[in-house]
């Protein structure tokens, strides 16, 4: 028994701080609701334009925004009230949705509507995840700032799992206003968590956001190896290893079940989140951090690789369809996909710890926005990189290669940064 609970997560920040409790609550809601939203708009990009590469569009086209904002927005958060601004950016992705969602019922949606909203909601998000992550050192204490990390785990893996499945069902059944509406009920809660805590202007050195302020960022991060270390990390893994923008076409083409086949692979690399956060009593008393983001990291390669194989195997099979889909394929890729989040969620616990114990706070804004640039931005080039690579060879290939070369590159890169893998979260250094 007690080894059973030593393994599961713990929740004493929970306990520790309510108004962590309730930006943690809200943000989970609201998160179900924006995976919606976002599983929503790829399928609807779909059907509009039977492209893969038109799909994996989404995500490049918020990507300069999302950079800016991310960016701006870590300046910002560094020079004024954060709840304020966490406030102010969850109202323009509040907008963006209920605007989405009442042209859909119009009838007045459009493959440019599509992308011009998402390139905002993109932005805000990207605003406001920077700024929440900034505000969490300063609701709990340092020692908790890993199982901090294990419970956001869980609140993204209850959302990437609940929010796609259901959004793959509700289209299927509803069709996409319903969904986009949902959307915006959801993220009232959001409101609820932000508005209830106290005011947090920054501690220490304040610095007006504008290129002052960016260069002195760009300075901290010169000296910081560490923090950039595993922002490399991060890229290699999602530039070769993100398969999202595969999913609406491998439903229709290759493992058939359509839309609900896109919910659950999607949903299947939350459970890996989900479960993974479950059990971290373990990973969070772990003290060396970058060894343990870099194995982490290629555990996550070799999982979206055999991802690819079993792709793969489902070229030499009988064709699948929309009502008749390859069952076995799609739980075979359905495992992989939930070792590669539980994997990615194993990094994420380390990386963002080590960004939050071994940042000052009065350079956190700016840090957390680069950190929400990288995570973010990632995505959306590996989004690019299979997309494209899918459309000249085949669905199969992107996954494949790529998570042969995430193990390759992160070999390379942890054997010429000693440093990085010496690591120790009992002795932060940038």
């Amino acid at each position: 028994m007690q080894f059973s609970r030593g393994h599961l997560i713990d929740i004493a920040p929970l306990r520790a701080s309510p108004a962590f409790a309730r930006m943690w609550i809200g943000s989970s809601l609201a998160g179900i609701g924006g995976q919606l939203t976002i599983v929503t708009v790829m399928l609807h990009v779909f059907e509009l334009t039977r492209s893969s590469l038109a799909v994996s569009m989404i995500a490049i086209a918020g990507l300069v925004p999302m950079i800016l904002a991310g960016l701006y927005g870590g300046m910002l958060a560094d020079a004024f009230d954060r709840r304020r601004l966490a406030l102010l950016a969850a109202s323009v992705a509040f907008g963006a949705t209920a605007l989405l969602a009442a042209l859909t019922w119009a009838g007045m949606e459009t493959i440019w509507w599509l992308y011009a909203l998402s390139m905002i909601i993109a932005a805000a998000n990207s605003v406001g995840m920077a700024t929440r992550t900034a505000i969490v050192p300063r609701l709990i204490p340092r020692e908790m700032l890993a199982a901090a990390s294990a419970l956001n785990g869980v609140a993204f893996g209850l959302t990437v799992m609940v929010g796609p499945a259901v959004a793959g069902v509700l289209v299927a059944l509803t069709g996409y206003g319903w969904t986009y509406t949902i959307d915006v009920l959801l993220m009232l809660s959001m409101f609820l968590g932000l508005w209830t805590l106290p005011a947090l202007r920054p501690e220490g050195e304040v610095v007006r956001p504008g290129l002052a302020s960016l260069v002195d960022g760009w300075r901290f991060l010169r000296r910081a190896g560490n923090i950039r270390m595993q922002y490399v990390l991060d890229l290699v893994a999602m530039t070769f290893g993100q398969p999202l923008a595969l999913f609406p076409a491998l439903g229709t083409v290759l493992l058939g079940g359509g839309a609900i086949t896109t919910g659950i692979l999607t949903a299947a690399v939350a459970v890996g989140t989900f479960l993974s956060s479950l059990f971290s009593g373990r990973v969070v008393q772990y003290r060396w951090h970058g060894r343990g983001i870099a194995r982490a990291v290629q555990a996550y390669g070799a999982s979206i690789a055999v991802f690819g194989g079993v792709l793969l195997c489902g070229v030499f099979l009988p064709a699948a369809s929309e009502n008749s889909p390859n069952v076995t394929l799609i739980v075979l890729a359905a495992i992989c996909l939930a070792l590669s989040g539980a994997c990615d969620n194993v990094s994420s616990i380390y990386r963002n710890t080590m960004m939050q114990a071994a940042v000052p706070d009065a350079m956190r804004g700016r840090l957390q926005g680069v950190f929400i640039v990288v995570v973010a931005g990632g995505p959306r080039i590996g989004a690019l990189y299979a997309g494209a690579l899918a459309t000249v060879t085949s669905l199969w290939f992107p996954p494949l290669l790529g998570g042969f070369l995430i193990v390759a590159l992160v070999a390379v890169l942890i054997r010429r940064n000693p440093r990085f893998a010496a690591y120790d979260a009992a002795d932060p250094e940038p």
